[in-house]
């Protein structure tokens, strides 16, 4: 299970906190969470300070995401390594 918790801050954008696991039907959640977001023009800032687990989906999603301009915040080390990983690949 995911948790994704809006934060509208009218300097920097938005921001999603995300808590739990991104897995399964929450990776595509976490992706239409962001597309809304981005659709508007604001900045989207992603904080994964109290994410447990992300799958192979996961991180190519949040690889796009930052791709495209997201930044991503506290994340943990497991998360940074699998990002790393994948831009190896």
């Amino acid at each position: 299970m995911l948790r994704i918790v809006a934060l509208e801050r009218p300097r920097t954008g938005t921001a999603l906190t995300l808590e739990g696991r991104l897995i399964g039907p929450w990776v595509d959640e976490l992706r239409r969470s962001c597309e809304l977001i981005l659709a508007t023009g604001a900045s989207l800032t992603l904080d994964l300070s109290e994410v447990a687990f992300v799958e192979r989906r996961g991180v190519r999603l949040l690889q796009n995401l930052v791709d495209g301009g997201v930044t991503v915040a506290n994340c943990p080390a497991f998360v940074c390594e699998q990002l790393k990983a994948l831009s190896r690949c």
